[in-house]
């Protein structure tokens, strides 16, 4: 009885990993979300040279868009943008930045880019080239550095 339990266990987890597995990838934007294509075409000059579509139990979970300059932009399942992150010589496109976050960055970090944002529901964790990681709070509110 044990052994037939266990035989249908194995079976059922190599049916689960089965539906499960395999992140799809794309080379054009023609498997984003409507939202995620129309937030790059009006906020990015270069173009998607690749789309990796994570997939987590069978549906959609998040999209991961590298464009032809490097930038790196992440979409959750609706195409709405949660990572976007860029090369230590460039700086996160300013529509991705609430105005509160890029004033404080100004101010107290003069002269330095924001080369990663990432937003989620308690709120913004920003990267700057010089290293330094700071945390805000959904309102763009300064919280604290970061390690």
């Amino acid at each position: 009885m044990l052994k037939k339990s266990f035989v249908a266990l194995v079976a059922i987890l190599g049916i689960i990993a089965t539906a499960c597995a395999g992140d799809v990838y794309s080379h054009d934007d023609s498997a984003l979300p409507k939202a995620a294509k129309t937030t790059i075409a009006n906020n990015c000059k270069s173009k998607v040279s690749l789309v990796k579509i994570e997939k987590d139990f069978g549906s959609i979970s998040e999209y991961e868009v590298v464009l032809q300059d490097g930038t790196e932009i992440s979409f959750d399942s609706k195409g709405n943008w949660k990572k976007v992150e860029v090369n230590d010589t460039k700086a996160v496109p300013a529509v991705f930045i609430p105005n509160k976050i890029a004033d404080f960055v100004k101010n107290a970090q003069n002269g330095q880019r924001i080369v990663g944002i990432e937003k989620d529901r308690k709120g913004y964790d920003v990267e700057l080239a010089n290293g330094v990681d700071m945390k805000f709070n959904t309102a763009g509110d300064f919280l604290r550095y970061d390690d």
